[in-house]
């Protein structure tokens, strides 16, 4: 489909070849009025600092926690017996504190930025205190005498603090990946609009516009999709079907380019278009395999692209066929920046993985329904 800011227009009386490279242009996206703005806005997305709903970052977070009571009740315990009983009663609490702490700032994770500063973190070190506070009344259910007031106004402080500390390491941490998505955002425009790509582009678009003018069109309504998604925002999301949808426009424009030296091969599983990944996930791996198996290659070569859904997970494959003298030597940058992006993402709830073998390429990629 053409994007929706490239609007064609019909030609006017007595236009000339410069109003129609104009109107190419301003198609192409190129004219200063049609390029969409590339906003930092989400990049500084406050509600990132508060989104805690990550395999990942819930074990970092309960593992931290717990070595964090581990090592208090070591210092405190006069042997091993007393630091295992302690770490032990311990664990209750802090267990229950810290997962209930959790699953609520995940829920309401587009409620704590709506709040001023000094409020998210009275609202969420008071959330910390009354996890803890619970978490030490089903400790005190097992005990035969009530726990003194001093006792619970240490808890209660012990699970503010708790809460203010785990408070800090996302703000830190969402503070640390902004240069990481600014980078990688750059990265991507620098390595997606190259010019021989380009230019290759618009000499097969001419040639064609002669012989068969409706699919001049069509190469460059791919090459206006393509240039749109490169100078979208990097650092939002799009379903798999529309990366899909984006490889095949790439791989068309190329189609045209080596003819019967480029054979694609699809196995697509519509039951794994809804999932979630970064812009320009599938196009730059499809990119790499026509620049390193199918053009230094005489015979040129073969791309397979699959996806399948597996219960809760996507796989996505990329495979092409190797051979032939290297023309080209790839610094892997592609590849890096997908992985990067994967992770900033996903966490460790996705999986990049390359698997050289002879005569074939592949990249496998696991990503969360």
């Amino acid at each position: 489909m053409p994007p929706s800011f490239f609007k064609r227009r019909p030609p006017a009386p007595g236009h000339s070849v410069w109003h129609d490279s104009l109107q190419v242009s301003q198609w192409l996206g190129f004219a200063p009025t049609e390029l969409p703005e590339l906003s930092s806005a989400p990049l500084l997305d406050p509600t990132r600092a508060f989104d805690v709903c990550h395999v990942g970052l819930v074990l970092r977070a309960v593992l931290g926690v717990h070595l964090l009571l581990a090592l208090g009740a070591a210092i405190v315990a006069r042997d091993g017996w007393q630091w295992l009983m302690l770490t032990a009663n311990g664990t209750v609490v802090t267990m229950f504190a810290v997962l209930s702490w959790l699953i609520l700032v995940c829920a309401a994770k587009r409620l704590w930025p709506r709040l001023p500063e000094p409020a998210q973190w009275a609202a969420l070190m008071a959330l910390g205190a009354a996890g803890a506070l619970m978490g030490f009344a089903l400790l005190n259910l097992t005990g035969d005498e009530p726990a003194s007031p001093w006792r619970w106004g240490s808890v209660a402080a012990a699970g503010a603090s708790g809460a203010a500390m785990l408070l800090a390491w996302l703000k830190l941490r969402e503070h640390s990946q902004r240069p990481a998505d600014a980078l990688a955002q750059l990265v991507e425009l620098q390595s997606r609009i190259r010019p021989h790509f380009l230019f290759n582009t618009l000499n097969s678009a001419i040639a064609l516009v002669q012989v068969d003018p409706a699919r001049a069109e069509g190469v460059l309504e791919d090459l206006a999709e393509l240039f749109r998604v490169a100078l979208a925002d990097a650092s939002a999301s799009v379903t798999l079907g529309e990366e899909v949808e984006l490889a095949r426009r790439y791989l068309a424009i190329e189609q045209i380019r080596f003819g019967r030296r480029l054979r694609v091969v699809w196995h697509l599983d519509a039951a794994a278009d809804a999932a979630r990944v970064p812009p320009l996930l599938l196009q730059p791996l499809v990119e790499n395999a026509v620049r390193h198996g199918v053009e230094p290659n005489d015979e040129g070569g073969e791309i397979e692209v699959m996806t399948a859904r597996r219960g809760t997970e996507v796989v996505i494959g990329v495979i092409n066929t190797v051979g032939g003298p290297a023309r080209t030597a790839g610094h892997g940058l592609a590849l890096r920046n997908v992985r990067q992006r994967l992770r900033l993402m996903h966490d460790v709830a996705a999986r990049f993985d390359i698997e050289p073998a002879d005569g074939r390429f592949s990249v496998r990629i696991v990503v969360p329904v």
